[in-house]
């Protein structure tokens, strides 16, 4: 479907590169305030990798994939019997389709009513002040503007070891659109991406297997969250290797081989049906063309560098989301996006990096805000910690959610909220409180 319209050369005030979370949230912040707004996409619809290829639909999956497993393990202990249980692959793809259709369905109507223009190709800079836009149809069009936000986001990383073919060995991409469950998959990377889509398969049926370098799965997390989450994970049957590097993945016929390396450097090997290679993401900056303003990114990561003002080192340039330092996550870009746009018209924001929430979608759900215990032991700050087990909460054991705690960890003399992590039900939602504890 054709969302972006064509329009004819302009001069605007802010032009937005992307329409991912940070992108679409700083273009129609932009436009309340005032300000003559584009925003260029490259593919036909908004959203960006959240809406289309990412949080929501596997948000979408994991929701139905729950459903399923709830249905075929929990409800005759509520004393629900349900007979010739059968999954319909093709209609949960479905649902799954329409929920992104409606997303960025969503993000038009608001493009719309907020008077922004859309652009559809590849925006790259020709000077700090003029954008050229590649279309699809390979013609080019120029606009300028006073202003630039760059928010292209990030792609999934790969191994310079292992081919991705986008059939057997995957990316978290082609895992949200397998047509078939698999019999068993193969996770090299035990974060955040390849746990929800690992969840996913799991609870449909598959065998999950899970290969991670590091010695904990979800390591950027705190290390009591990691620990709990992969003791429930392996209780459901899904199978870890912590502290193994993987070092290939070869395909004949429908068979992946996946080779990795043991702590002790024995060689291992596993046998699956898909390996899906989620090793976290990297900045997208290809085809920007940074050089012509004078931008260059950091060779890891491929990130820009920005000031206090997420501004680049060239005036009116800006950048947030993915393609600058921190946590990739779709509602630090979204704050970004904010702040740029008031700070363009002179206003004095703010964001709290410390305060922005992170949440593995598995379930039990992981939540956590604020500094991990590592953290504050490597800070030499003085602190003290408490936990409590759901196993505890009468509410939890009359929902059968018994699995996991909560830790508040809190300074040793003032008392004042450090962090706040939690693995159990509805982990989620009840990180917004701690959020709020934390900030006022």
């Amino acid at each position: 479907m054709q969302l972006l319209k064509e329009h004819s050369a302009m001069q605007y005030d802010v032009i937005v590169i992307g329409s991912g979370p940070g992108g679409y949230v700083a273009a129609i912040r932009c436009a309340q305030l005032g300000l003559k707004t584009a925003c260029i996409e490259k593919y036909a619809t908004y959203g960006g990798t959240c809406l289309n290829v990412g949080c929501i639909p596997s948000k979408a999956l994991l929701d139905s994939s729950e459903h399923y497993y709830n249905a075929s393990h929990a409800f005759k202990t509520h004393g629900i019997n349900l007979d010739n249980l059968s999954l319909d692959m093709a209609q949960l793809m479905k649902r799954k389709t329409e929920v992104v259709a409606k997303n960025t369905g969503g993000i038009t109507f608001l493009f719309k009513k907020n008077k922004i223009d859309g652009y559809q190709g590849i925006g790259s800079f020709k000077d700090k002040n003029t954008i050229s836009i590649k279309k699809p149809d390979g013609t080019e069009q120029e606009i300028t503007g006073k202003n630039i936000i760059i928010a292209t986001g990030s792609k999934p990383s790969s191994l310079p070891f292992i081919q991705i073919d986008k059939k057997r060995i995957i990316t978290s991409t082609e895992a949200l659109t397998l047509t078939e469950v698999p019999k068993h998959l193969i996770l090299i990377g035990g974060g955040v991406i390849g746990l929800e889509l690992g969840s996913v398969y799991s609870r449909l049926g598959a065998k999950v297997s899970v290969i991670e370098f590091m010695d904990s799965i979800i390591p950027t997390m705190d290390r009591g969250l990691g620990k709990e989450l992969q003791k429930v994970l392996s209780k459901q049957g899904r199978e870890f290797y912590t502290g193994h590097k993987g070092t290939g993945a070869t395909v004949k016929g429908k068979e992946v081989t996946v080779t990795f390396d043991a702590p002790n450097g024995d060689k291992k090997e596993l046998k699956g049906d898909y390996c899906l290679v989620a090793v976290g993401r990297i900045a997208y900056t290809d085809g920007l063309g940074l050089d012509k303003i004078g931008l260059t990114v950091e060779e890891r990561g491929r990130k820009i560098t920005v000031n206090d003002h997420l501004e680049t080192s060239v005036k009116g340039v800006y950048a947030i989301g993915d393609v600058i330092k921190g946590a990739m996550l779709a509602h630090k870009a979204e704050d970004e996006g904010t702040f740029v746009a008031e700070s363009i018209v002179g206003q004095k924001p703010h964001i709290n990096y410390n305060l922005i929430p992170g949440v593995v979608y598995t379930w039990p759900e992981v939540a956590a805000v604020g500094q991990t215990e590592e953290q504050l032991k490597a800070a030499n700050v003085k602190y003290k910690t408490g936990s409590f087990p759901f196993r505890a909460s009468g509410r939890a054991v009359a929902s059968g959610d018994m699995d996991g705690f909560v830790k508040v960890l809190a300074d040793a003399a003032t008392d004042e909220i450090l962090g706040v992590h939690i693995i159990g039900p509805r982990a989620a939602d009840m990180i917004a409180e701690a959020v709020c504890a934390m900030e006022f």
